[in-house]
């Protein structure tokens, strides 16, 4: 099969597709092609697009290819749309980063690092498909484990975990994708922030959590269950009456006093 049909193949495939395609897929699919010569079509195909002036172009996210609209259409198309914009509070924003840096980690490990109780915060994210449970850890009490997912990969125009930005780097990603920033919002919706809270909007609060970074998961698997077994799909059914603040939980270790320490040490996507 001559090049250019490789290619219309390819290019119809990832329109249609409605989530990133894989190059196994694609493989799978288009006749006499191996995942090297998948790789050149759409590198020949993004050429094609740039050469001609194209409002797209194909991304590689979530471990597949994707065409998408170039970052300087964001503005029209956000008129276009008529659901909202996914949108984060400055508090979800920094559960995110800290969970994407130190995952696999449990809500008392979270409080501990942002000194404030995240419950609510955590439920919108899981809500979102921003985060996902991973499974349990095998300590007194059997908690949550939470991590980031496909979904986070995808809003936020990532390969893999290797690609994480700083933090610094992070809010202007998000805006870039599309993702609405909220200022000036507490951290949750049933109380205010505290005094030690952490602010992503701060020079203090994004150099405290610049050393998260430096725990980059690059080499783990992206929704893989971590120390325990994998949470099934009934105790998913039942999320909310597990990870409610009504039901039993871990307890949350007292935050320090000063600022939050660390142990150790980003296109509007439709909903």
């Amino acid at each position: 099969m001559e090049a250019s049909e490789q290619r219309r193949i390819i290019e119809a495939l990832i329109l249609a597709a409605p989530e990133p395609l894989s190059v196994q897929r694609l493989v799978a699919i288009v006749p006499g092609i191996s995942p090297a010569l998948a790789k050149d079509r759409i590198q020949e195909l993004n050429a094609e697009y740039e050469a001609n002036n194209r409002a797209f172009e194909i991304w590689e996210v979530a471990g597949g290819f994707q065409i998408r609209t170039r970052a300087e259409f964001s503005g029209y198309l956000q008129q276009l749309r008529k659901d909202r914009p996914l949108r984060l509070s400055q508090a979800a924003l920094e559960c995110l980063a800290i969970v994407a840096y130190k995952q696999p980690l449990t809500r008392a490990e979270l409080e501990l690092i942002r000194g404030v109780d995240s419950g609510a915060v955590l439920r919108s994210l899981l809500d979102r498909r921003l985060l996902r449970l991973l499974g349990h850890r095998e300590v007194p009490g059997r908690p949550l484990i939470y991590g980031t997912g496909k979904r986070f990969l995808e809003v936020f125009g990532l390969e893999s975990l290797k690609q994480l930005p700083s933090l610094r780097e992070l809010e202007d990603l998000a805006r870039e994708q599309g993702v609405e920033l909220a200022s000036n919002e507490p951290a949750d919706p049933e109380q205010s922030e505290a005094p030690n809270a952490t602010d992503l909007g701060s020079d203090s609060g994004a150099s405290s959590l610049e050393a998260v970074s430096d725990e980059n998961p690059a080499n783990q698997e992206v929704g893989a269950p971590v120390g325990g077994e994998e949470i099934s799909q009934d105790e998913l059914e039942n999320l909310e009456e597990i990870a409610s603040d009504d039901g039993p939980r871990e307890a949350a270790p007292r935050a320090p006093s000063g600022p939050p320490r660390l142990a150790t040490s980003p296109p509007a996507v439709p909903e």
